[in-house]
């Protein structure tokens, strides 16, 4: 994202200013908070569509003087903006909206109250996540959700561009089943420069995603024998339910402090497990040193360790620990995608399967859709190569530090007594309430009053204490605030009525 323009827009397009720009009043300014009271005006607007995406800004320097504020002011508070992915510097084209957030549904007052089709009620089904997305809501703070108002539109745009001047006509007919060459080309860099491992490109496969990579397994592992497949407790419901569809078993194996215990591990007998060693979802362990060598030496007596290296790139107090892969090959199948790093609707992912399973794999990507749409993953074998990708990575992790200790400082003013658990990393974080209040009900409580959230128990098989799974990565500090004040309301409010 370009800096904040400072030059004055041209006339023609699509806003023109005045001196009522937004009815702006520059007496209702705190006199110690001019710049967060405009940003907040601004983002308002933008919000309720006064200002829509392709709307141009004030120069600086004029909306300064319409004011009567100092120029800095209204540089600050375009520069929170641009931040937060609203806008963005164009040098000659000003300043300009580029992206707004969803529309909020109506605030309804009555904790509590589960509407009829609540997602809340009774087992989630498969749809439960397609549910609780189409519900209204002012705050959503579910987990998975990447800041898509930070994606790199411009970049996007350039590196497409770019490949479609120099494609050749050969290469608009049916690809490799594998993937783009070159794409896999640049997996295999960036994930030895990031991941730590070490990969020829015909040993990656390029998937839809996480979720077609496990798609893909579910008739390879049947045929290898292997009829269940333990998880993580708590684990991604998702992802259990994706393994469930495939016919596979699913038996839980706890996680303490230093990831799943391998003990355990061994006592369900299943011969393939699923991991999420570098940000565990959704408790946020990391996995420790100890913890990965057991889980080594158990792979290297005949079990199958399926790497899903969730939240990765997202660490923000150190840099990641190297994935699992990178200390074992043959028993190892790893899995990553550009869902949390640029946009799930890329769908766009790779695996490296152990080299006894890569045909196999192969074959079955070819017979689902003869391989992902090549010019997507052409342009983003560009944004990796031309190092705007790792850019894009570092704006996120300055944006999603100040963002999780927004939801951090939150919970400590309107949630005392809650513990937040795990390392200061990934999109989400994972809260843990003593009131016996069960999180299912505080979760559907808070969703009639505007206010999204997980409940921790539907990512649980085995019992464990009631929290909340909250991400934190799509919205401002201050809608995050608002989203976890919401939810200490309305735990208090049930907590007197249990």
């Amino acid at each position: 994202m370009g800096a904040v323009s400072e030059r004055e827009a041209p006339t023609s397009g699509t806003a023109a200013h005045g001196s009522d720009f937004l009815q702006l009043r520059p007496e209702d300014a705190p006199s110690g908070g001019k710049a967060d009271w405009l940003a907040g005006r601004l983002r308002q607007a933008i919000t309720d569509r006064r200002l829509t995406v392709g709307s141009r800004l004030p120069a600086t320097r004029v909306l300064a003087a319409e004011l009567r504020v100092s120029r800095g002011v209204v540089t600050e508070a375009y520069r929170r903006l641009a931040e937060d992915g609203h806008v963005e510097g164009r040098r000659r084209g000003g300043t300009v909206v580029v992206a707004a957030p969803p529309a909020r549904g109506p605030k309804v007052p009555h904790p509590g109250r589960t509407a009829p089709h609540s997602p809340f009620t009774g087992e989630p089904g498969a749809d439960v996540f397609d549910a609780l997305r189409a519900a209204d809501a002012r705050v959503d703070l579910t987990p998975g959700r990447p800041d898509l108002s930070a994606f790199p539109r411009t970049a996007w745009l350039r590196a497409e561009r770019a490949v479609l001047a120099e494609l050749s006509t050969a290469d608009l007919g049916y690809g490799d089943p594998r993937g783009a060459p070159r794409l896999r080309r640049t997996v295999a860099d960036w994930l030895a420069r990031s991941r730590g491992i070490r990969v020829e490109p015909d040993g990656i496969l390029i998937v839809a995603g996480t979720a077609q990579a496990l798609t893909l397994l579910h008739p390879v592992l049947s045929a290898d024998g292997i009829t269940g497949v333990a998880v993580e407790d708590p684990g991604s419901l998702g992802t259990r339910q994706h393994l469930r569809n495939g016919g596979l078993a699913t038996p839980p194996v706890p996680v303490d402090d230093q990831g799943p215990r391998v003990d355990a591990l061994r006592a369900t007998g299943a011969r393939a497990v699923l991991l999420t060693p570098a940000h565990q979802f959704p408790t946020g362990v990391v996995t420790s040193g100890e913890r990965r060598r057991e889980l080594l030496r158990w792979a290297a007596d005949g079990g199958l360790i399926l790497e899903d290296d969730y939240d990765a790139e997202h660490r923000y107090d150190r840099p990641p620990v190297p994935a699992l892969r990178s200390l074992l090959a043959d028993r190892l199948c790893y899995m990553g995608s550009v869902s949390k790093l640029l946009a799930p609707a890329l769908r766009t992912g790779w695996m490296i399967p152990p080299p006894h399973h890569l045909h196999a794999l192969t074959e079955a990507k070819r017979f689902t859709d003869l391989g992902n749409a090549v010019l997507p993953q052409l342009v983003l074998a560009r944004l990796m190569e031309s190092g705007q990708l790792e850019r894009h990575l570092r704006l996120l992790r300055t944006r999603h530090i100040r963002r999780r200790d927004a939801v951090i400082d939150a919970v400590t003013a309107h949630l005392p007594g809650a513990v937040v658990h795990g390392a200061a990393a990934g999109l989400h974080l994972t809260v843990t309430y003593a009131p016996d209040v069960p999180d299912t009900e505080l979760a559907a409580a808070a969703l009639a009053r505007g206010v999204k959230c997980h409940p921790l128990s539907w990512h649980r098989q085995l019992p464990g204490p009631q929290g909340l799974v909250l991400g934190y990565a799509a919205d401002p500090p201050g809608v995050l605030t608002e989203g976890v004040r919401t939810l200490g309301q309305t735990l208090r409010e049930l907590t007197r009525r249990s």
